[in-house]
């Protein structure tokens, strides 16, 4: 898509990936530059992980190299899910 929203050959850029993320987030109300194109990856690895995705099929998916690094959204992910206060429906 190009800035004007046309449709065109090839894929889409990081910048391009970016500039529709922080388009999106301001309409939506939100402080833009609390998100990028990193936000997209982040999102997909916790929700596959809530999900009960291996860590093996998120690191495939999102081209993570390392557990360690994936964990941490799995992590984050996790910490409202597992939370002792959502347990007693506060």
């Amino acid at each position: 898509m190009s800035r004007h929203g046309q449709v065109q050959a090839g894929r889409l850029g990081g910048i391009d990936v970016v500039r529709v993320i922080k388009k999106l987030a301001q309409r939506a109300g939100l402080d833009a530059a609390n998100f990028a194109g990193h936000s997209l990856r982040a999102g997909h690895a916790t929700s596959a992980a809530i999900a009960g995705a291996s860590e093996r099929s998120i690191m495939k998916q999102t081209g993570h190299r390392s557990v360690q690094m994936v964990r941490r959204y799995i992590r984050d992910g996790s910490l409202f899910r597992e939370n002792s206060a959502g347990k007693l429906a506060l």
